[in-house]
């Protein structure tokens, strides 16, 4: 197998990552013995579960994006699962820290009867754990 010999560069990662730090030394992150966080951010995981199917309330401005907008006031979501029948919807939120159950539920509710669905998602309803579903 053909190699080529390196003449330059580090063990740093060639995209950003968060950061606006400029160039930095090959050897900061050992130094620093810092995770190298190749896929992204750190995310929370959270699971809501509805009083009622999901299944009409994916519609343009319907239920199920009205949550999402709301969630997104104060953080990103980063991946989302809507359950139709189940009801549950999991969600990855960057930053870390941006929500707890609480504060989830109340950004949550605002959506309440919008698009013409009035299915709500109780407090009891959050959890700090999400269950997507692999492929």
């Amino acid at each position: 197998m053909a190699q080529l010999t390196k003449v330059s560069g580090t063990a740093q990662p060639v995209f950003a990552l968060d950061v606006a730090n400029g160039s930095i030394s090959g050897t900061a992150n050992v130094a620093a013995q810092g995770p190298v966080q190749m896929a992204g951010p750190k995310l929370d995981f959270f699971s809501l579960t509805a009083n009622a199917a999901l299944t009409n309330a994916g519609n343009v401005n319907g239920y199920l994006s009205s949550v999402l907008q709301a969630v997104q006031q104060n953080g990103t979501i980063a991946m989302y699962q809507a359950g139709a029948t189940a009801g549950t919807i999991s969600l990855a939120i960057y930053p870390t820290g941006a929500y707890t159950t609480a504060t989830l539920v109340t950004a949550a509710q605002t959506a309440n009867a919008t698009g013409g669905l009035n299915i709500g998602i109780p407090t009891a309803n959050v959890s700090a754990t999400a269950s997507f579903t692999t492929i």
